[in-house]
């Protein structure tokens, strides 16, 4: 995901991170992924996936994910949104779009741009013969090593891979801690098994996927002490 933390706080977030207008949701148990022509990418069956963003118990936005397949092409659209108020006055205010385009199961390009309390980011990647070209406003353009993939979170293989910041472009090598299986709570109130995964360093954030590696949650702290976390709806 991109940084929300750099909004409310400063922790790189970078998100392909979070996301708008609770598209069609889908349900967080029972599902089992779709074999595809699209390279064994985890699409949940209902093509979508949504969260509600939640900070010392109130609702402050949404991440959505639609998933639209077309041959052996992935289309991602992802959408963060959010809004933190002290009664009447906006103190934060974010909204992220992405586009993540997947040809047989191999990142081909990325488009990403982010409204950060007025400061606008983005990020760009494209597959050429040299590789993935990265460019974003974060850094000099580069060519991506072949296994990077976007912070985006749906796909767990990220966590096994250098990651390219989909906030600002930058390339970024968090380290990984797996922990234990726990409950999760869904925005329904119902929990789930999902193991988690702590990322520190270049990231500072903790991640859920249930055993099928579906992503459940996602939890970070921000400046002001404030948790962030997400509930799947």
């Amino acid at each position: 995901m991109p940084g929300l933390t750099g909004v409310i706080g400063r922790r790189t977030l970078l998100v392909g991170t979070l996301a708008a207008g609770v598209a069609s949701a889908h349900r967080a148990m029972g599902e089992r992924s779709i074999p595809s022509g699209v390279g064994g990418l985890p699409i949940p069956p209902s093509r979508a996936l949504a969260f509600r963003l939640m900070r010392n118990d109130a609702a402050i936005g949404t991440h959505t994910l639609d998933f639209d397949v077309s041959g052996d092409t992935l289309t991602v659209r992802i959408v963060v949104d959010v809004l933190f108020t002290l009664g009447p006055i906006p103190l934060v205010h974010y909204r992220h779009t992405n586009t993540e385009i997947w040809r047989g199961g191999r990142l081909s390009g990325l488009e990403a741009h982010t409204d950060r309390n007025g400061i606008q980011l983005f990020m760009s990647a494209h597959r050429d013969a040299a590789g993935l070209r990265v460019e974003g406003s974060g850094t000099r353009p580069y060519i991506a090593p072949e296994d990077a993939l976007p912070t985006t979170y749906w796909n767990a293989r990220m966590l096994r891979v250098p990651m390219i910041g989909t906030q600002d472009g930058m390339l970024v090598h968090p380290r990984i801690t797996e922990k234990p299986v726990e409950p999760v709570r869904l925005a329904s109130g119902a929990e789930t098994a999902a193991r988690c995964y702590s990322l520190t360093g270049d990231l500072d954030l903790d991640l859920w996927y249930d055993r099928e590696s579906r992503w459940m949650s996602m939890r970070f702290t921000v400046a002001d002490g404030s948790v962030i976390s997400y509930e799947r709806l």
